[in-house]
């Protein structure tokens, strides 16, 4: 048995070119989380952004003027684009190793309105500052 095929032996430190690897392989590499915070930052934006449309343009006109055009067009566009805000939290929290707890109210974030961008700002402050520290 070769010392690199042996479960015991830690991983290297160096990719074959070298180079450092992060402690969490490519996927935690400070690249490559910078790459999910910008993602998981423009999606939850937009997640704020269509779920204040529907709820203060939306469900007024839906019950106030008896318009339900609004809340029928936006509706199914804030749960598709939800759906992938949940995908790119997902993506960040694990190449961060967020705890459970905070990668669901993380999630649960684009739900509420306006609190998608106070997440939004804390997750992002939290993750350059843990960059700045590491990389």
């Amino acid at each position: 048995m070769t010392a690199s095929s042996d479960p015991m032996t830690p991983p290297s430190t160096a990719s074959a070119a070298g180079q450092p690897v992060a402690p969490g392989g490519p996927r935690s590499a400070p690249a490559a989380v910078r790459s999910s915070l910008a993602r998981y930052r423009i999606i939850a934006y937009v997640v704020g952004v269509v779920l204040i449309a529907l709820v203060l343009v939306g469900m007024p006109l839906k019950y106030l003027a008896d318009e339900p055009s609004v809340v029928d067009t936006v509706g199914p566009i804030h749960g598709l684009i939800y759906m992938i805000y949940l995908a790119a939290t997902f993506d960040l929290a694990t190449r961060c190793r967020f705890p459970g707890k905070k990668t669901i109210l993380v999630m649960l974030a684009g739900t509420i309105p306006f609190l998608s961008f106070i997440a939004e700002r804390k997750v992002a402050a939290s993750i350059r500052g843990g960059l700045t520290t590491s990389g």
